[in-house]
């Protein structure tokens, strides 16, 4: 067995999650680092892509959830853990970071974030 992790780090994307109206509307920025595990022995011993995890495919799906607005950024990251194990079934363990920037405190915060496992 070869368990190899990826890292997708710093993804930013404009998003309209929040429970807010005015985030709803409005948006604001996020940003997700998602790493995943599997085992690369396959695609290692074949130098073949085909056999490993795609990860231009993986932020596509990281993307794809970003775009539909949820009330909780924890809905988010477990849509994100969901949707990467079910569109890459060889992946054995997904964590999610997401960071909602400059979110509607009463005071000055750079980010608040959720980290979720699955």
């Amino acid at each position: 067995m070869n368990l190899t992790t990826i890292f997708l780090t710093g993804m930013r994307f404009y998003a309209y999650h929040g429970c807010f109206e005015e985030e709803q509307k409005i948006g604001t920025h996020f940003i997700a680092d998602v790493t995943l595990t599997y085992d690369a022995e396959a695609a290692v011993a074949g130098d073949d892509v085909e056999k490993s995890v795609n990860y231009q495919l993986v932020y596509k799906t990281i993307q794809r959830v970003m775009e539909e607005p949820r009330h909780l950024i924890e809905t988010v990251a477990d849509h994100i853990v969901r949707e990467i194990k079910r569109d890459f079934p060889q992946v054995q363990k997904v964590t999610v970071k997401l960071c909602k920037l400059n979110p509607p405190l009463d005071g000055k915060t750079e980010y608040v974030a959720v980290q979720m496992e699955g």
